[in-house]
């Protein structure tokens, strides 16, 4: 298995020899629980809701607004920032891929996550009303997730690079015939009217954010922990079956995995997982022994304090049940059993 620079060394161990958790991350200088954040940095414009993410999960801190996600995490390389906050996905439009590709490479660690409700607001230019505007403006994703209210008020839907840049443009014109979709503190930093809050066409939407440090955080054993990986399998049958098979065996619940592609080949090139639980723990460490002697690369992303399971998931209770049956777009057909017979 090839080690990399974000793993620090998580090479297969050869056969007899107990998987080692702390080969993963050697000598690295762990930071205190207690550490002050003074700084922290995200990816985009003052009112973004990356800054709202920043704002709430670090209300003390300095935030520290970046171009670009590249940017961002240089600058936490650097010891510009203390932390970062960067979105890895949506509870409407699922994951963000660049972040994905991004971070495995990047020699960060994760120290935390956060959960940031999406609330957004319909503004515009003071002086404006519903029924002036005829045009409205904001991230694409963002523009998706109103697709009601641009129905209902028949509005031309017009792209920005970022929902802040969005308001921001629109405070500029100072025409009330453009609006924007964005959040309440964009709103107020550029001095426009908020005409209707709590647009989306979902009440749910929510962002998740990771926290990211040059170097990891001590971890308290009494706390839930989650543990976030990427590994390779060779691209064959059974390959990821028997690499994941340790967490069955070990009781240990994967609450994701999902795969995506890099360098540009059309195979399942790696796969992203988060699992509860401390590496450092006996029965993960066997789960992860079995994934190191099946996998041609892993890397230990971080461990870190699990966010509230209200805040990660509805109730399952609200999770509509399939019964005895499958819904009818995953049952055959009498024709189609018939025929296959």
């Amino acid at each position: 298995m090839t080690s990399t620079a974000a793993n620090r060394g998580a090479s297969a161990p050869p056969a007899g020899v107990p998987f080692d958790a702390s080969s993963l991350v050697p000598g690295a200088r762990k930071l205190g629980s207690e550490t002050t954040v003074h700084k922290v940095g995200y990816n985009g414009r003052p009112g973004a809701f990356a800054d709202v993410a920043c704002r709430m999960a670090f209300p003390s801190a300095d935030r520290i607004a970046m171009p670009s996600l590249e940017t961002t995490i240089a600058s936490t390389v650097r010891g510009e920032v203390d932390r970062i906050l960067l979105p890895c996905e949506n509870s409407l439009v699922g994951r963000v891929p660049d972040v994905h590709r991004i971070v495995p490479d990047s020699g960060l660690h994760i120290v935390g996550e956060h959960f940031q409700r999406v609330e957004h607001c319909l503004m515009a230019p003071p002086g404006a009303s519903l029924a002036s505007i005829r045009r409205v403006r904001s991230h694409p994703v963002a523009l998706g997730q109103v697709s009601r209210l641009i129905a209902a008020l028949d509005l031309e839907a017009i792209a920005a690079p970022t929902t802040s840049h969005a308001a921001e443009l629109v405070a500029s014109c100072e025409d009330p015939s453009e609006a924007a979709i964005a959040s309440d503190l964009a709103a107020d930093l550029y001095g426009l009217d908020i005409l209707k809050r709590n647009v989306e066409d979902d009440p749910h939407n929510t962002t998740r954010f990771y926290v990211l440090s040059a170097e990891p955080q001590a971890i308290e054993q009494k706390t839930q922990l989650l543990t976030t990986i990427v590994f390779r399998t060779q691209n064959r049958p059974g390959c990821l079956y028997h690499a994941i098979a340790g967490f069955a065996e070990n009781a240990i619940n994967m609450t994701k995995i999902e795969s995506y592609l890099v360098g540009g080949q059309f195979v399942p090139s790696r796969f992203l997982c988060e699992f509860e639980g401390d590496p450092a723990a006996p029965e993960v460490a066997d789960a992860l022994d079995t994934l190191a002697r099946h996998a041609r690369e892993l890397v230990v992303l971080g461990t870190f304090p699990m966010a509230s399971r209200h805040l990660r998931n509805r109730s399952e209770e609200n999770l509509p049940s399939w019964g005895t049956k499958p819904p009818a777009a995953f049952r055959w057909s009498d024709s189609q059993q018939e025929a296959g017979g």
